[in-house]
């Protein structure tokens, strides 16, 4: 690819996928813990010679979609059409005032797409124009009629899975889609069949497997399990946490601020709740722990909000394939009482772990007025945290 080419991603996420069964827009459910939105974004908005993605929505999910990839780097979404073509052309004109060299147009519904495919869909198109990933297709193929009866066995060898992105050159595919436009047709079902209409050239690209769309009930099940076996190295961690206190009006507890008589004294905002779960992730990961990660001696850290070592720890869980099945905080303390706070410590924590609040425990009790807690000098934390890792992963640094 030359230094000059710039290339953006079309997220195609307008569709209601009603083949897909109950439970409200396939791209919005959770599979593997996540979205199935913020698995697609992700790839896209984390990959190094991506400038710009362009989400196109239907409008109705503006605030289910905000919610779906918090923390991800994308565009303003463009509002989609009535069919996936119109859609596209939305995303495409949503992106003229950027002037992308190249565009890689992606169904929302294909979670699993990888690093490497997007990289090999960014160098088809630099050098041919107009390029889709493609699997062999293993099965035999029939052509059947009206009647459904045999009329044709294909040749296998010759026969191929499209799948997304798909790659072209910006100004030669929106050109492309504008025509389609003014003839009238509506009626392409990916957008190498408009490109070929338009009598473009569309080459293919090596595919892979498990860039598979989401399309059935069925296929939740069949990628739920995959992705189950996959992540089949099970590990647990442990953490712990202490501030005294000292001067001050409020506590940070759990992200959630507390009003009280003292602050706390430490060298960020000595959220002892989140320190604990930090160490506790930090740990399961075999990856040091928090001092190691964020030390006290650097002055960066100095009053800093802990909501960022959290999503730290979190992402250093992603990177690795990882997800996080379950988070347990117990808070030891006299005051403040914890109880009344408990659901929106755990809506904070989930929010800034990308969780399901389902997946996040808070606790408290108190020390029967023994000890440093007991004395009310201070706040102790306990964490427990359960993590899924792909099997063989040797990433800690422990």
């Amino acid at each position: 690819m030359s230094r000059s080419d710039r290339t953006a991603a079309i997220l195609v996420a307008a569709g209601r996928g009603l083949r897909a069964g109950a439970g409200g827009p396939k791209q919005y459910r959770e599979i593997g813990g996540q979205t199935v939105i913020y698995r697609a974004m992700a790839a896209f908005s984390n990959h190094p010679q991506i400038f710009a993605v362009q989400p196109v929505l239907n409008p109705d999910d503006a605030a289910i979609f905000n919610e779906a990839v918090s923390g991800l780097r994308h565009a303003p979404p463009a509002n989609g059409g009535a069919t996936r073509q119109a859609s596209v052309r939305a995303g495409l004109e949503a992106l003229a005032a950027d002037k992308p060299d190249i565009v890689l147009i992606h169904d929302a519904a294909r979670p699993f797409v990888s690093a490497a495919v997007i990289s090999r869909a960014i160098e088809a198109a630099s050098r041919t124009g107009a390029a889709v990933p493609a699997i062999a297709v293993t099965d035999t193929i029939k052509m059947v009629g009206d009647t459904g009866n045999v009329e044709a066995t294909p040749e296998r060898a010759r026969l191929r899975i499209a799948q997304t992105p798909q790659a072209f050159r910006y100004e030669v595919i929106l050109d492309a889609h504008r025509r389609a436009a003014r003839d009238g047709r509506s009626d392409f079902t990916d957008d190498a069949a408009l490109a070929e209409w338009a009598g473009l050239t569309v080459a293919t690209f090596e595919g892979d497997p498990a860039n598979m769309k989401l399309t059935t009930p069925e296929d939740f099940v069949r990628e739920e399990a995959r992705l189950a076996a996959l992540l089949g190295d099970v590990r647990t961690g442990t953490g712990y946490d202490v501030h005294a206190f000292g001067d001050g009006d409020h506590l940070m507890l759990c992200g959630v601020r507390v009003p009280h008589i003292r602050g706390f004294r430490a060298h960020s905002d000595g959220d002892v709740g989140l320190h604990a779960l930090v160490d506790a992730i930090l740990g399961a990961l075999a990856d040091g722990d928090i001092g190691s990660h964020f030390p006290p001696s650097d002055m960066k850290w100095k009053d800093a909000s802990s909501d960022r070592f959290l999503k730290y720890a979190v992402d250093r869980v992603t990177a690795r394939g990882g997800r996080i099945g379950n988070l347990e905080v117990t808070m030891i303390c006299e005051r403040p009482k914890i109880g009344p706070l408990r659901d929106t410590m755990r809506a904070r924590i989930a929010e800034i772990a990308g969780l399901d609040i389902s997946r996040v425990a808070v606790k408290a009790t108190t020390s029967e007025r023994l000890g440093f807690t007991g004395r009310e000098e201070g706040i102790a934390a306990t964490a427990s945290v359960t993590i899924r890792l792909p099997w063989g992963d040797k990433g800690g640094s422990d």
